[in-house]
This record gives C-alpha cells, structure tokens and sequence, in this order.
C-alpha cells in the first residue's frame, strides 16, 4: 500500500490543476497584489501583539511568517497540547501546540497563533488571551 501512496503523492504535490494556474497566473499580472502583502500581514502581526499587550504571554515579534509563537510559562503549568486543546475549547481561541512539530514531542511551553484573521477576530483574541 506504501508504494500506491508514494504514486499518489507524487502527482499531488508536483502538479497543480490547470485552473490554479491560470489563476495564479492573472494574480501575478497584478504586482499589487501580492507587494502588499508584507506590509499587510504586519499590520495583523502589530494588531495581534498589542491586543495581547495586556497578557502574561512572553514573545517576540514574528517575522516572515503569518504565525506568533506565544511563550505560556506564567500563565500555566500544562503541556503546551493540553493547553491547546483547553483554550479551544473553553475560551474559543485556537492555536497549535509546537510540540507537535517535534519528532519527541518535546515541550517548549510555546503555542502557535495564527493572525491571519479578520481585525475583529484579533481583537477578541487578543482580549480573552489577556484574561489568562
């Protein structure tokens, strides 16, 4: 079954549909678009810390990357999965345990929060995490 999986995967992350293509394509046309996106995913980075400002969360500011490693230490004992699990589902707001990016499972006490969200989800996250 390996070797059909292995097939598989070959054609899916080597190839795109056509249609992507030509969309990508008109995207590209448009320099617009995507010279901007530095700046914008700043300012959702910028809007997303000083939302935080309040909280006992630990940082620093993401660069490259539409993610924020948040460090947990004040604020709670747990493993950074459990706590994952704990935040999404009693205050709402998701995040990624880093944990799992570690063949160990290796606990760094750091969630990952995606600010690549609308202004007003940032600003209610940012005020529930200060609640913590």
């Amino acid at each position: 079954m390996s070797l059909e999986f292995r097939k598989i995967h070959q054609f899916v992350t080597f190839s795109v549909v056509t249609p992507i293509q030509y969309a990508l394509a008109k995207f590209l046309d448009q320099p617009d678009h995507y010279l901007q996106l530095s700046a914008f995913y700043q300012r959702k980075r910028d809007r997303f810390l000083k939302a935080i400002g309040p909280s006992r969360f630990k940082y620093f500011p993401a660069e490259g990357s539409f993610f924020q490693m948040l460090a947990y230490e004040a604020i709670s004992s747990e493993n950074d999965f459990d706590l994952a699990v704990r935040l999404t589902k009693e205050v709402g707001v998701a995040s990624i345990p880093t944990s799992v990016f570690y063949h160990d499972r290796k606990n760094h006490k750091l969630l990952r929060f995606c600010f690549a969200k609308s202004d007003s989800e940032l600003d209610a996250a940012g005020a529930i995490l200060s609640k913590l």
